[in-house]
């Protein structure tokens, strides 16, 4: 699966949720979520909201790329990036709540991929003109985040227990943070943009083994986190692709329109 535009990134998630509804696999939870980021995303690129929507869809295929890769490489021979083991290695266990999920791809894509795919973008010097653009996403990202949130607390009814128990605060939950991460992202996108081809492999090397490691936090957290999660497990449905179609259909919800709009 490889895709040569943001058309194509939309497409092969949608056809990664499909697939996944079909088959009852866990893989359609962030698939469907990454799915709307990526629909927002070309709707802002369509709407002349970048400073240069060619070079966002650029962007935009590289990033996708890099989940269709670490995919691929996981259906193949179980290989791929350490963080994506991590995420894909938890899709048959049936302990992993929901959100767990989520958040299992979103550390390895942003903490990994984010840096990667916005280097190859803008090389060089050229990295400092994506600034802009790169950081409007966070807003599309945020708001997604919003919506889904509500979506998983429609099917997590226990989800607020991570509150109480210090976990989750707005899209931060076991000390993750959307906002930090892809502000660290830049940081090392700016980095990788920089080096020569050596330095990059170090570069991206670091940046595999954090995000395996925040992966790990977030699949298998201690002290007071780790019943909550079984109690929030217990309570949600074991539906599978029941949960798929009411995640991708999240952004649709007239709810969520009046959130976005």
């Amino acid at each position: 699966m490889a895709a040569e535009s943001i058309d194509d990134v939309v497409d092969g998630l949608a056809e990664i949720v499909r697939e996944a509804g079909r088959a009852g696999d866990r893989v359609g939870y962030f698939a469907a979520l990454y799915r709307q980021v990526t629909v927002e995303v070309r709707t802002a690129i369509h709407g002349g909201l970048f400073d240069d929507g060619a070079r966002m869809d650029r962007f935009d295929t590289h990033f996708g790329n890099r989940y269709f890769d670490a995919y691929d490489a996981w259906r193949r021979d179980r290989s791929g990036p350490r963080c994506w083991r991590e995420a894909f290695g938890l899709l048959d266990d049936a302990d992993t709540v929901i959100v767990q999920h989520l958040l299992l791809g979103v550390n390895a894509h942003i903490n990994l991929d984010l840096a990667v795919a916005a280097a190859r973008t803008s090389p060089g010097e050229a990295i400092h003109a994506l600034r802009r653009d790169f950081l409007l996403i966070n807003d599309i990202l945020a708001r997604v985040v919003l919506v889904v949130q509500d979506s998983v607390g429609a099917l997590s009814l226990l989800l607020s227990l991570l509150d109480r128990v210090g976990a989750r605060t707005d899209e931060r939950i076991l000390d993750f943070s959307v906002r930090q991460s892809r502000e660290e992202a830049w940081y090392n996108a700016v980095l990788l943009a920089g080096q020569n081809e050596e330095e990059r492999e170090a570069t991206i090397e670091r940046l595999e083994v954090r995000a395996a490691v925040l992966a790990r936090l977030i699949a298998r957290p201690s002290g007071l986190v780790r019943p909550a999660l079984q109690l929030i497990r217990s309570t949600e449905s074991d539906d599978v692709p029941a949960v798929i179609t009411h995640l991708d259909n999240a952004m649709e919800r007239p709810s969520a329109l009046q959130q976005t709009g």
